[in-house]
């Protein structure tokens, strides 16, 4: 089973940027499928990126479509979420996820897709 640590979270003033990180071990990061999911206060956790087990293929929410990058190097055991022009809906905790997946060009966008969990990280975008 793999671990999920995220990093990169803050605050940020509306407009900036902030790069989040996901660090896994415990298994090859090669083996997965990953995503990053984020949930608002008093809202569901909600799809914002995923990418395949390649890096080939990825897929974003709609709210998110332009603004954020979704990364993967498998070397380095690492997913990352660019997020550019930070507004203040952008605000919540943001969870890494990942599954195993057998194919490497497949992407899962769905939260019951995802059986591992990281513990999240907070970003907060100030108006």
């Amino acid at each position: 089973q793999v671990q999920l640590v995220e990093s990169g979270g803050g605050l940020v003033q509306a407009g900036g940027s902030l790069t989040l990180s996901c660090v896994a071990s415990g298994r090859a990061m090669r083996e997965y499928g990953m995503a990053w999911f984020r949930q608002a206060p008093g809202k569901e956790r909600e799809f914002v990126a995923a990418i395949s087990r390649s890096g080939e293929i990825s897929k974003y929410g709609d709210a998110v479509k332009g603004q954020f990058t979704i990364s993967r190097d498998n070397t380095k055991n690492t997913i990352n979420l660019q997020m550019n022009n930070l507004k203040f809906e952008d605000t919540a905790v943001y969870y890494c996820a990942a599954r195993l997946a057998m194919s490497l060009r497949v992407v899962y966008t769905l939260r019951h897709e995802y059986n591992t969990w990281g513990q999240g990280t907070q970003v907060t975008v100030s108006s």
